[in-house]
């Protein structure tokens, strides 16, 4: 037997196994309690805003093997953005920092001269997913930040890590759905809160997958900056509120979504490479949600093409390109549009070239619910 038709074989046993345990299995649905929303949203914005006078410091941890693309990429933006402190990208290492599922970013702060600069500690550390959760630099970083009294703020699957730190244990918390059984299992003495986008208990907030990365980051510009800051940013982005309702009943791996990943395994030669057309000022954003949705497609490997190579984006961050040399399609980004607007697009072309099942596994991987506009022109 080949080696990748035992890989097959496992991949399906544990699709299969997935669809029916803790991690997969839905959860009772939304209530529509207005009041309570509202309540949990400013219970959320009161607890991060500043405790002292001066800039707030914020932190956004990565390591540099392996970060997820959208949440490192959009707190970084939406921070810059708005302007209501100063960001650093941190990492074990300084230097260039590899995203998934595409894309490689420059210009990490190593750690030890995150320290050296503030030696008191950051004012909050942003904590996205990684490819491995228990890295120790990392891991041992965090902790440290923790006792400094830095709010944590872990991202989709970034939460994994947060919990390695010993920052979840007693607390309330969400997180992406894939992760709630590991999650629990690891930390049995605390509480998975359903039904929210983000949740916050003594110091330590969370949130569910990669696109929750949206209302989050406008929640704590409101705290650091007020609500007319926060309504302008969210303008910009094209959203029109951030609260922390989410129906997690609708996001839970079933039989016939185990059965879909594992043909895709199958079939991973049918795999094409497309290049993203990136130049200096380009929203990171609209890019990051574009590039990160084509990308799970399991179809579509994405890279970054500029015939002059790394390219600084509109918040600063340098992304690293370089020509392109093989002809590959050019990844469709449309410019006039705002940056939520883009994944909504993005979403429609891959159900037209790809189907609606391959949409909707998108939309379940990034954990979107989607603004109701459909696909119409």
């Amino acid at each position: 037997m080949s080696k990748w038709v035992r890989a097959l074989i496992g991949a399906s046993i544990a699709a299969l196994g997935l669809a029916g345990c803790g991690a997969g299995a839905p959860q009772p649905p939304a209530q529509d309690d207005a009041a309570r929303v509202a309540r949990e949203k400013q219970a959320f914005i009161e607890a991060l805003k500043p405790r002292g006078a001066g800039r707030p410091v914020v932190a956004i941890l990565a390591l540099n093997e392996g970060t997820e693309m959208t949440d490192l990429l959009l707190p970084h933006a939406v921070l810059q953005r708005a302007g209501v402190a100063e960001v650093r990208v941190v990492a074990p290492r300084a230097g260039r920092v590899s995203l998934y599922p595409a894309l490689e970013v420059d210009g990490a702060q190593d750690l030890a001269g995150f320290d050296r600069m503030h030696p008191a500690g950051a004012d909050y550390v942003i904590v996205p997913a990684m490819r491995t959760d228990d890295d120790p630099a990392v891991t041992g970083w965090l902790q440290r930040q923790a006792r400094l009294g830095a709010r944590v703020i872990g991202v989709c699957s970034g939460v994994r890590v947060v919990g390695q730190a010993g920052l979840l244990d007693g607390r309330r918390f969400t997180g992406h759905w894939y992760d709630r059984g590991t999650l629990l299992r690891r930390h049995p003495d605390a509480t998975y809160v359903p039904n929210q986008r983000y949740a916050i208990d003594r110091g330590v907030a969370t949130t569910t997958g990669v696109t929750a990365s949206v209302p989050t980051l406008l929640a704590l510009v409101e705290a650091m900056g007020g609500r007319t800051r926060a309504q302008s940013v969210a303008a910009e982005l094209g959203v029109s509120s951030w609260g922390p309702e989410h129906d997690s009943a609708s996001f839970h791996l079933d039989a016939r979504r185990a059965w879909t990943y594992v043909l895709d395994k199958a079939m991973f030669w049918r795999v094409e490479r497309r290049h993203a057309e990136v130049q200096d000022g380009m929203d990171d954003i609209a890019l990051a949600l574009a590039a990160d949705a084509w990308s799970r497609t399991g179809r579509v490997n994405v890279e970054a093409a500029s015939a002059s190579g790394p390219v600084r984006l509109k918040s600063g961050l340098v992304l690293v390109a370089q020509p392109s040399a093989d002809g590959s399609p050019r990844l469709p980004l449309s410019p006039g549009l705002k940056p939520v607007q883009q994944l909504d697009r993005t979403l429609c072309e891959i159900a037209e070239r790809y189907g609606d099942a391959r949409r909707d596994r998108v939309m379940l991987e990034m954990e979107y619910p989607g603004t109701g506009t459909g696909c119409a022109g």
